[in-house]
């Protein structure tokens, strides 16, 4: 068993949401290490507070915040701390789209005829300039308070009394730490290194997930999983594959499996985030989905295995909805104003290759997150698909990533998503339709096989 499987417990969150293809004249920013021309100057985003400073030899990025304006670098401990912006499309004279990979982004930046002018202006590095940074960034960008039933400005007022100049960094992590436990919100995090040591505050795991890390371990329940999966769920010739991602089947030769643990991550040959790793893992994926749907052609029904997916890469999401599908439907937008437009909708076209639009279900849990639910949220709305486990999690959004000006990293869900019908279901998660209990706490590994099991008689 190959040791890639204690990585599946990472997401690989990229993004969580892309847009439809851009018009041609999409141009690359950084080529043989000048800068697209056109693409200088400075852009500012609203809905993320990021400044973009543009001259001849790079990006140079800023914080914008109520707070005060200053530089980060994109070098932070996450994947969306590390990427920056490859692609240019002009919209008009003032606005562009900036794009992480081709096709892959809703970020529409203004220009401005130069930097604003409390940019630099000020040491945002005390104490009491973190805290009121920190409070800023969620004030202007959180997109959940009222969601998640969490009001924000009494939690400041609160933890406004702790804080002064004087306070150590250990204490200054708790306050903040405190503020976002309340929200319960897996895409929000606040990750720092005090004395030489790694702090992380990190909540809204759900129940499923503590309950295993404080019992038998998640590397060997997920290993036990695998193991049950293979050798007593699915019939012989079951494979394994995806760089240990992806787990594809029948079940007494009448039922089609196929267990999806993180939306990317099925290739280890390109460097994450490049163009070329998205253009393989998509790759990947098509072959196996191409392999595993032309073998369920006449099968009974097919169950798609979401119950342990962490999230990725939602080109990914689509391109799995597309294989279930025979008609053209809207699959979700993303706005990150509930009164404002959205800022991108997107329409599952049905796939060119093998497809499968018999009965099928999607298993899901409360470690089913982020990509993996923007997935059943789009499945679940086509006819014959059926939702079955337990909720999932509720966390959709994009994490926005907003490094602090003392060095420490945090990130925030700043997006709305919303399926087909406009219905947001942040917070709350997706609600199944049969109702089977995945991971009980007595049995977290035979659980998983017993639902699957419940699910294939029912064909």
């Amino acid at each position: 068993m190959s040791r890639a499987l204690i990585s599946i417990a990472t997401a690989l969150c990229l993004t969580a949401c892309a847009s439809p293809d851009q018009p041609a004249e999409r141009q690359v920013i950084m080529s043989e290490g000048v800068t697209l021309p056109v693409a200088r100057g400075v852009w500012l985003s609203q809905e993320s507070g990021w400044i973009l400073e543009i001259d001849a030899d790079g990006i140079t990025r800023w914080q914008d915040t109520p707070a005060g304006c200053y530089r980060t670098m994109q070098d932070g401990p996450t994947l969306m701390s590390q990427v920056e912006y490859r692609y240019f499309t002009p919209i008009n004279d003032q606005t562009a789209r900036f794009e992480y990979l081709p096709s892959d982004g809703h970020a529409v930046f203004e220009r401005h005829a130069s930097l604003p002018a409390h940019c630099g202006a000020e040491d945002l590095t005390s104490p009491t300039a973190v805290f009121d940074t920190f409070v800023g960034i969620f004030t202007r960008h959180y997109a959940a308070f009222e969601r998640r039933g969490v009001d924000w400005d009494a939690a400041v007022e609160a933890a406004q009394s702790r804080v002064s100049d004087e306070m150590d960094d250990e204490s200054l992590f708790d306050v903040l730490s405190d503020l976002i436990e309340p929200l319960g919100d897996s895409h929000t995090k606040l990750i720092a290194e005090i004395d030489g040591e790694r702090r992380r505050a990190q909540f809204g795991l759900g129940e499923t997930l503590p309950m295993i890390t404080s019992g038998m371990g998640e590397t060997p329940w997920l290993i036990g999983l695998i193991d049950q999966t293979m050798t007593d769920l699915l019939d012989p010739g079951a494979r394994h594959i995806g760089n240990d991602r992806v787990i594809i089947g029948t079940i007494d030769q009448r039922i089609g499996y196929i267990q999806i643990f993180t939306m990317g991550g099925f290739v280890d040959t390109e460097t994450p985030g490049t163009p070329e790793w998205a253009a393989a893992e998509l790759a990947a994926l098509d072959a196996m989905l191409d392999e595993a749907l032309t073998a369920f052609a006449d099968l009974d029904a097919v169950i798609l295995d979401l119950s342990n997916n962490r999230g990725g890469y939602d080109a990914v999401t689509r391109d799995i909805a597309s294989r279930f599908t025979d008609a053209a439907y809207d699959g979700y937008t993303v706005r990150t104003d509930w009164d404002g437009d959205a800022l991108a909708s997107y329409r599952i076209e049905p796939h060119d290759g093998p497809r499968f639009t018999g009965p099928t279900y999607v298993l899901t849990s409360d470690v089913t997150v982020s990509a993996g639910e923007i997935t059943t949220m789009m499945l679940r709305q086509l006819p014959h698909v059926t939702q079955a486990g337990t909720t999932t999690r509720g966390a959709f959004s994009t994490p926005l990533a907003k490094p602090l000006p003392n060095g420490w990293y945090l990130e925030l869900a700043n997006e709305i998503f919303a399926d087909g019908d406009g219905e947001v279901h942040e917070a709350r998660g997706l609600e199944p339709e049969i109702e089977l209990n995945v991971y009980p706490a007595d049995d977290p590994v035979g659980g998983h096989a017993a639902a699957v099991r419940a699910l294939a008689e029912l064909h």
